[in-house]
């Protein structure tokens, strides 16, 4: 149900006709958090001259924009049939 009370459109196939999902919204918005703590913690390795630090927080990012992107991308995915437009 929506936030107004209402029954949540449904295709024809009963899938939920909304384009974010709970699960997508969750690994951009913490994917996001987490990006900006690895980056904040891959300066301070770079201040303090710690080479594994920098190296490890390099891969921690990549993996978190590769899923944020991920996430982004199965969001934006509509199926043919429907239509983004209210109403």
């Amino acid at each position: 149900m929506t936030f107004e009370g209402q029954p949540e459109e449904t295709s024809a196939t009963g899938k939920p006709m909304v384009r974010a999902t709970p699960r997508d919204v969750v690994h951009i918005r913490l994917g996001s958090f987490a990006l900006i703590a690895i980056i904040a913690i891959g300066v301070l390795g770079l201040v303090a001259g710690l080479k594994w630090l920098m190296i490890a927080m390099a891969v921690l990012a990549v993996i978190a924009i590769v899923d944020i992107a991920l996430a982004i991308h199965r969001q934006s995915r509509t199926p043919g049939d429907t239509t983004t437009e209210a109403g």
